[in-house]
């Protein structure tokens, strides 16, 4: 077994096994999706689904009234709002519809609308939603309802809808409070902006702010993440993420607005994350997973401390719904079975809606080998270890062979990123950044395909 140790050297790690892996919020990962898989598989998803047993759902909504350069979802700017009432419309034929194929309500334990800028949608067309929503899922009394949301969006109409689909959980994207950094990724919002924003919001009886800081942006020097740090924890949100710009123009073109040489190179950003870190947990923050901080009594530090965080396509979370049911152009449904995908193109989709036809497109069927690797990345990413009595457990005489592989990995280890104490396989404190780059080591598609992914830290 490999010597204990207390550092590690990052730059040795990425060069050995790449500097680019998934986020492994699903396995196998979406570039493994296959077109004309999605609709067989949604008929399996629909199949699968019963009365008592609580799902999550996710609405898609691709649109904001500014481009930021950074962004790395699918949305599209406009300046009118005809197209997004338009939309609304369709989202609310494709639940109806969802809805009619099933024949029941479905218990709903989560909703979370993400975007794009769910804050641009009107408070009569947050009401629509609303409406469609109540009439085709039975809503559990402890739901809850989180939604992304622009600053610059937010007006005491806003508030109003919020307040009408009863949200509790809002996440706020500051990236950096710098004037010289926003110019370069184009998303102006000032600190004091951000401030009245989120009075506003806990004075509507919301109970919970999240807010997004990154790190590797252009023109991000440690002086002015430092100072957007300082003012994110002034502002006492209940969980912040802190994840790492990641730049592929390769596939967001607006990411070419950003000038390479701007940004900051990876010891940089490894320094940059390391303090960034440090700093929210000298805040009174835990750490979650790789990339998320909350307050000791909110749910998602409960259920790290619990071992129950899970990690879906949001991130992480303390959902643990097993079955995720995605609305909108480009929205994943994830279930038991494997992964269905809605069209990506907004016009395909609101076509095929209107024409009463399903809207999904990709998908993965999951075999026996990727169930047992999806459970193994979860863990990894979520406790940092993988109980192999556990995976003995859950998985019988089928999980032999995965431990062995574990046991063999860790064996192997040039440096020193993991070990087993009895039956326990465990990322080293020192290396849990690098979580993602141990979670790779069980995936056995990363090798297939041509997918490029972001920076592993």
């Amino acid at each position: 077994m490999t010597a204990f140790r207390t550092t590690i050297d990052h730059r040795a790690v990425l060069a050995r096994y790449g500097a680019e892996v998934p986020r492994y919020t699903s396995y196998p990962t979406a570039p493994h999706f296959s077109q004309g898989v999605g609709r067989a598989s949604w008929a399996e998803l629909c199949r699968g689904l019963g009365p008592a047993e609580p799902v999550s759902v996710y609405l898609h909504i691709p649109f904001c009234d500014r481009l930021c350069w950074f962004c790395g979802c699918h949305t599209k700017q406009t300046r009118r709002y005809d197209p997004v009432e338009a939309y609304v419309g369709s989202l609310v034929q494709e639940i109806a519809a969802f809805r009619r194929r099933l024949g029941f309500p479905p218990r709903l334990g989560a909703l979370h609308l993400g975007g794009g800028s769910p804050s641009f949608v009107r408070a009569d067309d947050v009401k629509r939603l609303s409406e469609a929503l109540h009439a085709a899922f039975d809503f559990a009394a402890d739901a809850e309802i989180s939604v992304e949301i622009d600053p610059s969006d937010v007006t005491d109409e806003t508030l109003a809808g919020l307040r009408a689909l009863e949200v509790t959980r809002v996440s706020i994207g500051v990236q950096d409070f710098d004037p010289a950094v926003q110019t370069a990724i184009n998303r102006p919002q000032s600190f004091e902006q951000t401030r009245d924003v989120i009075a506003k919001l806990r004075a509507s009886g919301l109970v919970s702010i999240n807010i997004d800081v990154l790190y590797g942006l252009p023109l991000q020097t440690p002086e002015r993440l430092d100072a957007t740090v300082d003012k994110v924890v002034a502002l006492r949100p209940e969980r912040v993420a802190l994840f790492g710009y990641a730049h592929v123009p390769h596939v967001k073109k607006h990411q070419t607005m950003i000038r390479e040489e701007d940004l900051p190179g990876p010891e940089a950003r490894l320094a940059d994350a390391a303090r960034a870190s440090e700093a929210f947990r000298g805040a009174g923050y835990e750490a979650i997973g790789i990339d998320h901080f909350a307050l000791h009594g909110d749910r998602l530090a409960k259920a790290a401390r619990a071992g129950t965080l899970r990690r879906n396509f949001q991130g992480y979370t303390a959902d643990p719904c097993d079955t995720l049911i995605g609305f909108g152009a480009s929205a994943i449904s994830s279930f038991a079975g494997g992964y269905v995908q809605n069209t990506v193109p907004t016009g395909l989709y609101q076509g095929r809606v209107a024409a009463g036809e399903p809207a999904a497109e990709r998908g993965y069927r999951l075999t026996p080998d990727d169930v047992v690797r999806a459970h193994m990345i979860e863990r990894l990413m979520c406790d940092f270890a993988l109980d192999l009595d556990a995976l003995s457990a859950r998985f019988g005489s089928a999980a032999e062979p995965y431990v062995r592989e574990a046991l063999r990995l860790a064996a192997s280890d040039p440096d020193g990123l993991v070990k087993v104490d009895g039956r326990r396989f465990a990322i080293r404190p020192a290396a849990r950044s690098l979580a993602r780059t141990v979670a790779s080591w069980f995936d056995a598609h990363l090798q297939s395909g041509a997918a490029r992914y972001s920076k592993a830290v």
